[in-house]
């Protein structure tokens, strides 16, 4: 199966030529030769190396790119898949962004007042990585640290089965409902994304917060003392 050059490629958000992306890459792939295990390492890394957080989202171009996201060390689940997708170009391993309309059970009582009363997110992005003849899902959104936090079965990667967010957490609550499949692109499309968040969420963008310690109460409380 021929895969289409714009997934190895660098683009504008997907800067996979940037050398901190490449030297990050480069770094975390260690010895390791095969497709798979090139792509395992970079989704750990990406997973728990960049800090997942819903807050300070920045839309402008500038910041959307995948070597400000390394810069920053954290970001919300577009921000690391662009991240993801660089670095898998970066060695050699095609890679696209995926995107989908995501109903969260789990969010923050805070986030969720930001976000307009809504516990849909628009937009939910993940990476797809051509391994072995085919494509695969991988979601390196939510890091270790936040998973334990909110009760959340972490997402393991196996470069074989698509790594997409539970429908329970593991208490067996409702964590992730997939509502709507929004394709996949080779760069980021940004306008489309930035239209959509003004028109649904237009108190959450930039607006400064921890979601990290915001679950770790919310899930404190729920347990009483």
């Amino acid at each position: 199966m021929d895969v289409d050059r714009r997934y190895l490629e660098p683009t504008y958000h997907v800067d996979a030529d940037h050398p901190e992306v490449e030297a990050f890459a480069r770094g975390e792939i260690g010895d390791a030769e095969d497709p798979r295990t090139r792509a395992v390492r970079l989704f750990y890394a990406v997973r728990d190396g960049i800090r997942y957080t819903p807050y300070g989202v920045d839309l402008s171009p500038e910041a959307m790119r995948a070597s400000a996201v390394l810069r920053r060390g954290e970001g919300f689940c577009v921000a690391k898949s662009l991240l993801l997708t660089a670095a898998a170009r970066a060695v050699g391993i095609p890679a696209r962004l995926g995107f989908a309309d995501v109903r969260n059970h789990l969010a923050s009582r805070r986030l969720l007042e930001l976000m307009g009363g809504t516990d849909v997110f628009a937009w939910h992005s993940y990476t797809e990585l051509f391994i072995d003849g085919r494509w695969v899902k991988a979601t390196p959104a939510f890091d270790l640290g936040l998973c334990e936090r909110f009760g959340v079965v972490p997402l393991e990667f196996d470069g074989r089965t698509d790594a997409l967010f539970h429908p329970y957490d593991a208490a067996g609550r409702r964590h992730m409902e997939y509502l709507r499949d929004r394709g996949t692109y080779a760069d980021l499309p940004l306008e489309e994304i930035r239209a959509t968040f003004e028109e649904l969420y237009p108190r959450w963008t930039g607006t400064s917060g921890d979601l990290h310690a915001e679950a770790a109460a919310e899930r404190a409380g729920a347990e009483g003392p």
